[in-house]
């Protein structure tokens, strides 16, 4: 069964080198993003079950969307294909605005000079979020399947967990916060939201690539694989291929977004969690207006 996959892989590797080795190389993938919440023990007594449903219902609409990743041997622009939107997503709740408040563009990536640039619009405010790429240690596993047309290869690795990584952010565990001391009523009335939520500090992926398009690609923020990474499960977001175009008829423009303040990861993460700590002001009644 390995040798017929071996031979399968060969012939494949084969028919797709004719079109790679064109100068003017360029590829289409189409991504369904799903992301599973669990909201039993989010916001802890302070949350009606109403609300708890509310947020649920905005983070789905925002977390399950469709994606085009265009790609060349070095370069890639990933993005959420436009749609009409929801009326009445996400409500009057704070983490319905806010959630809502999050506009992501387009994300840039360039494998050769391992650059990362990301269009993000946030309360109104227009941002690029500049970096290198995240360097992920893969372990190739011993595991294939297909996806599609493609036959793909396992790998697998494990990830920093990330302070605005909405997908995996959950409750803090309880004994934790016992340990930390009991809060007064008035104090807990005044909590950042931010306190009462974290993310795992480390997040295993797995990937699966095909080699037959040979490039170092992938979606979001994922590369460094010897071949174009269809299907990513990450933590409860999984992301999947459901069409390829190679070199298809309409190009795309594929260069790095150029407008908005330039900052950092961290210093747009710093940004956010002010604003945060801001909404949940306003909504205690103390309005102190805009940080950034």
């Amino acid at each position: 069964m390995k040798s017929l996959s071996i031979r399968i892989y060969s012939c494949l590797m084969l028919l797709f080198s004719t079109a790679l080795m064109a100068q003017d190389f360029q590829g289409k993938a189409y991504y369904q993003s799903k992301t599973t919440m669990d909201m039993s023990n989010f916001g802890g007594n302070q949350m009606s079950e109403q609300q708890k449903k509310m947020i649920a219902e905005r983070m789905k609409s925002m977390l399950e969307k469709t994606y085009i990743l265009s790609f060349n041997r070095t370069e890639s622009i990933y993005k959420e294909e436009e749609k009409l939107a929801t009326p009445g997503a996400g409500g009057g709740s704070q983490w319905g605005g806010m959630m809502g408040s999050f506009t992501a563009g387009a994300q840039y990536k360039n494998v050769k000079e391992h650059q990362l640039i990301q269009d993000q619009e946030f309360f109104g405010k227009q941002f690029l979020i500049k970096d290198s790429i995240p360097k992920l240690e893969w372990k190739m596993e011993n595991e294939s399947k297909q996806i599609g047309q493609y036959l793909c290869f396992k790998a697998t690795a494990v990830k920093k967990g990330d302070d605005l990584d909405f997908a995996n952010m959950r409750r803090r565990n309880q004994d934790d916060e016992k340990k930390e001391g009991e809060k007064s009523k008035d104090t807990a009335k005044t909590t950042n939201l931010m306190d009462e939520i974290e993310v795992p500090k480390e997040i295993l992926i797995t990937a699966w690539y095909t080699p037959q398009i040979p490039v170092n690609q992938g979606p979001g923020e994922y590369w460094g694989l010897p071949g174009l990474i269809l299907e990513v499960n990450s933590g409860r977001t999984t992301i999947l291929c459901s069409k390829i175009e190679i070199n298809p008829t309409d190009k795309v423009d594929i260069k790095a977004p150029s407008k908005g303040k330039e900052v950092t990861k961290e210093q747009y993460a710093e940004i956010v969690k002010e604003k945060m700590k801001e909404m949940q002001d306003m909504y205690g009644g103390r309005n102190r207006g805009s940080r950034f």
